[in-house]
This record gives C-alpha cells, sequence and structure tokens, in this order.
C-alpha cells in the first residue's frame, strides 16, 4: 500500500513539475501586448475603442493641443503624408490621442484638428482612462510645471504604426525624411 501512495505522490510532483515548465516556457516567450481595450470619445464625443485600430493600416500620434511645435509640425506632416498616398491611403486610420486630456476636451480637440486635416481623428476621455491607453501603447507623457503656474507635456513624438490587425507595425519618427515616412506608410497599407 505505501508502495502505491508514494507512486501517486511521484506521479503527482512529476505533473506539477512538467505543468510549471509549460508555463514558465509559455510565459517566457508570448508575444509582448501592444496596446490594451479602452473606452474613449472622439472629437465630436463619440464613443471609441480599440476597434477603430482594426480592419485597417492606422497611423498614430500622440501629443495635445497646447503644444508650441512638435505636435502641430506632426499632424501638418501627416495630413501631407495622407495627401501623396491619394488613393493608397484611403484605407489608413489616422489618430491623434491626446496626453492632456484635463484641457484637451471634444470641442477643443474637434476645433484643433479642423486647422490640419478632416482625415485625422482626435481621441480623449477620463484623464485616468486617457493615460492608461497612453501607457498601454508604451508612450512616454509628463506634466511639467511651468514658473507661471501652467504646464506642459512632455512626450514621445514618434507616430505609431499598427497592421490591419491592430499590432505594432513600425514608427515615423519626428521630422524623419519625408521620402521615408512615405515609404514606411505604402508598406503599411501593403503588408501592414
Amino acid at each position: 500500500m505505501m508502495r502505491y501512495i508514494l507512486v501517486g505522490i511521484l506521479v503527482l510532483m512529476v505533473l506539477a513539475v512538467g505543468l510549471l515548465t509549460f508555463q514558465w516556457y509559455r510565459d517566457r516567450n508570448a508575444a509582448v501586448a501592444f496596446g490594451a481595450p479602452f473606452e474613449l470619445v472622439d472629437q465630436n464625443g463619440e464613443p471609441i475603442t480599440e476597434a477603430a485600430f482594426e480592419g485597417n493600416p492606422t497611423a498614430i500620434f500622440f501629443g495635445f493641443t497646447h503644444c508650441p511645435d512638435v505636435c502641430p509640425t506632426t499632424l501638418f506632416e501627416m495630413d501631407g503624408w495622407l495627401e501623396q498616398l491619394g488613393e493608397d491611403g484611403e484605407e489608413l486610420g489616422a489618430y491623434f490621442v491626446t496626453v492632456d486630456p484635463e484641457r484637451d476636451t471634444p470641442e477643443i480637440m474637434k476645433n484643433y484638428l479642423e486647422n490640419f486635416s478632416s482625415r485625422i481623428t482626435g481621441i480623449t476621455g477620463e484623464p485616468g482612462k486617457v493615460m492608461e491607453m497612453v501607457k498601454s501603447f508604451r508612450i512616454y507623457a509628463k506634466k511639467v510645471e511651468l514658473e507661471d503656474g501652467d504646464y506642459t507635456m512632455d512626450h514621445t513624438a514618434s507616430v505609431m504604426l499598427l497592421g490591419r490587425d491592430g499590432d505594432f507595425f513600425g514608427t515615423i519618427s519626428y521630422q524623419e525624411n519625408p521620402e521615408t515616412a512615405i515609404a514606411k506608410l505604402r508598406r503599411l497599407v501593403k503588408e501592414g
């Protein structure tokens, strides 16, 4: 009888070690998730979720409307890229996600984006939820207090590219060579 108990314990130990080894291997080799589900609003106050980034190739820029140079320059460039792509870029989704949701209401986002393009959709919402999204896309964003009591935002200045499945496809750096940026977008539309 004791023999059966010892064999039973040995079998359970082998199974436990096997299960732990399998879980360790699976976790170690799992793809790192990029982005996470979110529920925010667009510049018209309409609900928007991560589903907006699926089914079409997507370009996303994280910035804020009070930005003095990087954000307006990048949005102007994005509009130019979309125009240069012509029909090739019609299925490309373009988004501007605020990193300053305390100030960037849907109305402010709408007015701001009207200066750049009707093709770029603004995304904002409750500050905590917006910052969860920002963090899930591995975007650096930090509030920086100014001497006059106001503040600005430090943030990642690259445009994130996502494939049709919503997975990371690449980036376009701030002030990247325009021909290189267009080539990346054409590749995204073709292969993404």
